[in-house]
């Protein structure tokens, strides 16, 4: 199934605020754009340095950059296709910070 990506504008706004990362994450868009995905492991195969959370949250943390950045995004299967929602995105020391909180798995910054 087609990614539909919901709120494309926070990632532009954060190539806004953080030029250097304009690259991966352009380059991840386009990569998503094409993506075909039926269930979970396919995001995984597609985005090998990507993880799934765990708790039932259905949430994805992706590497972005050569694993400078992280975004985490929710994840929900549909009928005709796999809507993605962006919760978060931030440098990888920023994700080490929600982690020593477990906030990963409640953010909601967007």
């Amino acid at each position: 199934m087609k990614v539909h990506l919901i709120k494309t504008q926070s990632i532009e706004d954060y190539i806004n605020r953080n030029t250097q990362s304009q690259v991966p994450f352009k380059n991840w868009l386009s990569i998503v754009k094409y993506a075909n995905w039926n269930k979970p492991e396919d995001i995984l195969a597609t985005f090998n340095s990507a993880d799934i959370l765990g708790n039932g949250i259905n949430r994805v943390v992706f590497n972005i950059g050569g694993n400078n950045y992280r975004m985490i995004c929710k994840y929900c299967f549909g009928k005709n296709k796999v809507h993605l929602f962006i919760n978060w995105i931030g440098t990888h020391s920023e994700y080490t910070k929600l982690c020593k909180n477990r906030e990963q798995y409640i953010i909601n910054a967007y």
